[in-house]
C-alpha cells in the first residue's frame, strides 16, 4: 500500500513523503492516527504541498545547523515555569516551552517537532534535551529550568 505521509515517522520517513508499507500498518496504523493518507494521483498534489511546507521550515543547509549548534550548546538555557513549594512543576516543561526558550537564546525559530525529550521534565534544576536541527546535525542543550 503507497501511503504520503503527513508527519515524521521514525525509521519510515519525513512528512510528504511516499512510502510503501504493509496494507495493515497503514491501515490499521498510520491512517488512523493521522501519519499519513492514502496515495492517489490526486493526493500526490497534497503531499508536494506538504514538502514545500517542510522545507520552508527546515533549517537551511549542514553549515547553517552545525552554526546553529554552537550556540546552542555554548551554554545553558532558562527555561522559566510556574512552580509550587519544593520545586515541584505545575504541568511539565513542554517543547513549545522549550522551543520559545532556545529560539530566544540562538536568536531565531526553533520548530518545537524537532525537540526530542527522553523523559517529561516535571521538576526544578538542570536537564538535558536533543535537537535535530538537520538530518546529519543534532545539539544536545543543556536546560535550566527555573521558577518564573
Amino acid at each position: 500500500m503507497k501511503i504520503i505521509l503527513t508527519q515524521e515517522v521514525e525509521n519510515l520517513g519525513a512528512a510528504g513523503d511516499v512510502v510503501e508499507v504493509k496494507d495493515g500498518y497503514g491501515r490499521n496504523y498510520l491512517i488512523p492516527r493521522g501519519f499519513g493518507i492514502r496515495w492517489t494521483r490526486g493526493a500526490q498534489a497534497q503531499a508536494d504541498s506538504i514538502k514545500a511546507a517542510r522545507s520552508a521550515r527546515a533549517v537551511r543547509d549542514e553549515a547553517h545547523a552545525a552554526e546553529l549548534k554552537a550556540k546552542l550548546e555554548g551554554s545553558p538555557v532558562d527555561v522559566k515555569v510556574k512552580a509550587g513549594q519544593g520545586g515541584r512543576l505545575f504541568g511539565a516543561v513542554t517543547p513549545a516551552d522549550i522551543a520559545a526558550a532556545l529560539g530566544e537564546a540562538a536568536g531565531e525559530a526553533i520548530d518545537k517537532r524537532t525537540i526530542v525529550l527522553g523523559n517529561p521534565i516535571k521538576s526544578l534544576g538542570n536537564h538535558a534535551v536533543s535537537v535535530k536541527l538537520h538530518d546529519e546535525v543534532s545539539a544536545a542543550v543543556a536546560l535550566n529550568v527555573i521558577p518564573g
